[in-house]
């Protein structure tokens, strides 16, 4: 079992496409380098100024290291940090254990997703 952490956003609105490109290509290259699992993410189905992100941790203490590193790093505050929060109006969390198989079927089913769209 994983500990997985579930962010919802609700964005400014007309931002999601922005936001979206904006966690792919620079948050989410920070994200690896600290040893955070990103299992999936994106825009939800529902309105595309909705976002999700949802992450993997082998305990609670990884998400707590790993997030302190991310988080107090100078490449998360002065990179995309700053234009990240500007385009969230709310951001919700959630966290659950999850098995392995259903940690990589979500993954999996992000990639099946990203592809096609």
């Amino acid at each position: 079992m994983r500990l997985v952490e579930t962010l919802i956003y609700s964005l400014r609105p007309g931002t999601g496409a922005e936001f979206h490109k904006l966690v792919r290509e620079e948050s989410l290259p920070i994200h690896n380098a600290v040893d955070m699992d990103i299992v999936d993410f994106g825009q939800s189905e529902h309105h595309p100024d909705a976002y999700y992100l949802v992450r993997a941790y082998d305990n609670l203490d990884h998400l707590n290291s790993s997030q302190q590193a991310l988080y107090s790093s100078d490449i998360w505050r002065k990179g995309p940090r700053p234009a990240i929060l500007e385009r969230i109006v709310v951001s919700l969390k959630t966290m659950a254990w999850m098995s392995e198989a259903a940690i990589e079927e979500t993954r999996l089913c992000g990639v099946r997703r990203r592809a096609v769209n």
